[in-house]
């Protein structure tokens, strides 16, 4: 079973986790998109480890999902 955690962070911290969490999408939509057209996406570019680019798309969105929750949640703590 899944439990929910409230986290307190000030600004610079937030700010810093959601930057690395950006970060891991990216790797994780970079290694799709080579997995894909076994082309290098960017010029320096390591490949995560996977079974195929559907489990990387998978990954990458879990990570913006992540991303979009938090953000979703600073909006409301900003506006009340």
């Amino acid at each position: 079973m899944r439990r929910t955690f409230q986290i307190v962070l000030d600004d610079f911290d937030l700010g810093q986790m959601l930057d690395g969490l950006d970060v891991r999408a990216k790797a994780w939509e970079n290694t799709a998109e080579y997995l894909r057209t076994g082309e290098s996406p960017e010029n320096f570019f390591l490949s995560e480890e996977c079974r195929d680019a559907d489990e990387a798309d998978t990954l990458a969105q879990h990570y913006r999902s992540i991303i979009q929750k938090i953000r979703n949640q600073l909006a409301e703590q900003r506006d009340a």
